[in-house]
């Protein structure tokens, strides 16, 4: 995420699904935190966060990093 339009892009992905309890989307990090229903699959948020077009390089699921 490099501009206010990227994290926003992933703001308004986040903000629509279900089951995404709370998240955080940081432009300076370039980060976003998402916590979610233990029924939400860590794959389906990361292939939400990818139709926005935005380049994902890291994932972390219950503190394991884990690919993308």
């Amino acid at each position: 995420m490099t501009c206010t339009g990227c994290s926003g892009a992933v703001d308004r992905v986040l903000k629509k699904m279900e089951g995404v309890n709370k998240y955080e989307v940081s432009l300076s990090a370039q980060t976003a935190d998402v916590y979610a229903d233990e029924g939400l699959a860590y794959e389906t948020v990361l292939e939400k966060i990818k139709k926005t077009g935005k380049a994902v390089t890291k994932g972390v699921r219950d503190g394991e990093e884990v690919g993308v």
